[in-house]
């Protein structure tokens, strides 16, 4: 009886510790400052203020890098140039060596064919508006009056001498923005000597690109953490493929909007016609955005020398090539090569233009295209097993941009499997 009691007693001293330590308030962590304010913010506050200065960090490292681009443009241009241009010309290359050329004479051969297309198109363009500038004066003289003709008439009945301010003021303000456009042209190397060493850097750089690539590229890969290098080097694979898949879909929808146009203004009787083509080829290397602005430059020149008809017919033109390339081009080919959203495709644009002008606008699609691939290589997680991006398989350079049938890849990868 009396061991029992003993038990009983202390199981009722137990319980009793227990519930006053469960009711007792919890006491700070050992090492922990007791200022009287962490211990009352909310947690919510807490991980919104971790997040909060983690994100000022990273987008002053981004703003940093994007200063230092800004400061060594004159370098990064060109590079970017090259490698824009070697992503088109290294499978060229690849396929000469393939077929038992030197590999030199493959590099040569693609240098030299790339740059003989490059001055044909100058040679053209510049030909073409030195034959068509000749009857020019007398049409514009003429489309001059006509202009003057309409605006006296009602229901504007405007007098010549308005008619004459108007156009001062148009010419001033013209003026004062060629200054604008000439001094941000300036302010990213269009003198003749920043383009004549921009050029020979971009060449220089696309030599030894072509040549030894590879070599560059496994010496970057060895700068990064040992733990890290597979990861890095799959990453830059799939971002090299994408960034091919854009070259070469790009120079498809830019040579599609620039005969559908050109086309259009030569039956439409729009002089200058070869290098409005032209134009729209160069211009449409900008997605969305420049094809648009090249178009309206066609337009423009329709109601100058032509009429107000002519000018609404070639509007016409382009927005049906524009609703070809949105409707058509963009979904079936250029998103599945880039995977980036229209919108998005207009805002990457826009703040690459702001912060970089024609430059900025010309890289901000593939170099978006090209993060967007690596980050989500480097988040699906696949490199932990050791295995890297790897190319399409289809053989044809336009086969691979166009979409596969829901469960094709995973058909194809089972029916390997089963041949192994």
């Amino acid at each position: 009886m009396t061991e029992s009691l003993g038990k009983s007693g202390t199981g009722r001293r137990l319980v009793t510790r227990v519930r006053a330590e469960q009711d007792a308030p919890p006491q700070p962590v050992q090492g922990a400052p007791h200022n009287g304010v962490d211990e009352n913010i909310p947690p919510g506050v807490r991980l919104a203020g971790a997040w909060s200065w983690r994100l000022l960090v990273i987008a002053a490292a981004i703003a940093v890098l994007i200063f230092l681009i800004i400061q060594l443009r004159l370098i990064v241009i060109p590079l970017l140039v090259a490698v824009l241009v070697s992503a088109l010309l290294v499978p060229v290359v690849a396929f000469l060596v393939r077929h038992r050329w030197p590999k030199g004479l493959a590099v040569a051969v693609a240098m030299t064919g790339t740059l003989v297309i490059v001055a044909g198109l100058i040679t053209l363009a510049t030909t073409q508006i030195a034959e068509g500038t000749s009857g020019l004066s007398a049409r514009l003289s003429e489309s001059y009056n006509n202009l003057k003709g309409f605006l006296s008439a009602a229901p504007f009945n405007l007098s010549e001498t308005d008619i004459n301010s108007y156009v001062q003021q148009g010419w001033t303000a013209l003026q004062n923005d060629s200054q604008v456009f000439i001094s941000g042209a300036l302010s990213v190397g269009t003198t003749v000597g920043h383009l004549l060493t921009g050029l020979l850097l971009a060449l220089f750089s696309l030599l030894f690109i072509l040549i030894d690539g590879k070599t560059i590229w496994a010496w970057i890969v060895r700068l990064f953490p040992k733990r890290a290098q597979v990861a890095v080097n799959g990453a830059g694979i799939a971002g090299w493929t994408t960034l091919g898949n854009f070259a070469k879909v790009q120079i498809l929808v830019a040579s599609i909007d620039a005969v559908g146009i050109g086309l259009g203004a030569a039956l439409l009787g729009v002089p200058l016609a070869v290098p409005i083509g032209i134009l729209v080829f160069l211009g449409s290397f900008i997605p969305i955005i420049g094809a648009v602005a090249t178009g309206f430059v066609a337009v423009f020149i329709a109601l100058i020398f032509n009429s107000w008809v002519t000018a609404l017919l070639m509007l016409g033109v382009v927005l049906l090539v524009q609703q070809v390339e949105g409707h058509v081009l963009q979904p079936l080919i250029m998103g599945t090569a880039v995977k980036v959203h229209p919108l998005g495709v207009v805002l990457v644009v826009a703040a690459g233009a702001l912060l970089a002008g024609i430059p900025g606008a010309l890289f901000a699609v593939p170099i978006a295209a090209v993060l967007n691939v690596m980050t989500s290589y480097l988040s699906g997680g696949t490199w932990r097993g050791g295995t890297e991006a790897s190319a399409t398989t289809a053989s044809s350079m336009l086969w691979r941009t166009v979409p596969r049938r829901p469960g094709y890849r995973q058909r194809s990868i089972q029916i390997n499997h089963g041949k192994h």
